[in-house]
């Protein structure tokens, strides 16, 4: 169950036009466009997701971005689609928790019925080596033969660490590191750790997931991003 941990911070939106300095870590206009493809352990690809903005609306004071994605597999064969919302308000970016949900997952219970709650992703609009970020995470109550199951995804201990320069089939992109603790629950906890890279105006192009003993499981690149 553990391969299936690929927490997405889902880099696919620009804000702009704010009085407050939204258009950093995320690129926020409608019709842009990402591709995020996922790696197995031995860096062979087995998921690739396409994102697309397609609204942007203010509303209460916020500047949100409706995100479409759709998963496929390493054959090109359709998993799931979904939607959810990346806001900015103030001087931080909020992504719905539901991002969390990896590609290996939306696959494994695509038949089932099941329920989502958590707390979202929250990004600053500035950020510094040594920040410290709030934790999140994803609930998932599911439905199997009449019995509720639970299982929970969560990313604690998210904190700056470094600054680096990161080249991907989508370009070069200098970016800042995050690092942060990753726990899945599911009558077990499986703790590990992963680290992204994420670029002003893009979000996220890089990401490694590695488990408890610090052995690589799952990594995922940005392989397109268009304006």
């Amino acid at each position: 169950m553990r391969t299936f941990l690929l927490i997405y911070l889902t880099a696919i939106s620009a804000f702009f036009g704010f009085a407050q300095d939204c258009n950093t870590y995320f690129a926020m206009e409608e019709g842009i466009s990402s591709q995020i493809t996922s790696y197995d352990k031995k860096d062979r690809p087995v998921a690739i997701v396409d994102y697309k903005i397609t609204d942007v609306r203010n509303e209460n004071g916020a500047k949100i971005a409706k995100i479409s994605s759709t998963v496929k597999d390493e054959k090109g064969e359709l998993i799931a689609t979904s939607d959810y919302d990346v806001s900015c308000k103030g001087d931080k970016i909020s992504i719905d928790f539901k991002s969390m949900m990896s590609p290996q997952l939306f696959e494994q219970y695509n038949d089932m019925d099941f329920e989502i709650t958590g707390n979202d992703i929250e990004i600053p609009n500035n950020l510094s080596v040594g920040d410290k970020l709030p934790d999140s995470n994803m609930e998932m109550t599911m439905n199997m033969g009449g019995m509720n199951m639970k299982m929970n995804v969560a990313m604690k201990d998210r904190s700056v660490t470094g600054k680096e320069s990161v080249t991907t089939p989508a370009g070069t992109f200098d970016c800042v590191v995050i690092t942060y603790t990753s726990e899945f629950k599911m009558g077990m906890t499986k703790s590990g750790t992963a680290k992204q890279w994420l670029s002003k105006g893009v979000g996220m192009v890089k990401q490694e997931d590695y488990n408890g003993n610090g052995k690589l499981t799952s990594s995922s690149l940005l392989t397109a991003f268009n304006k």
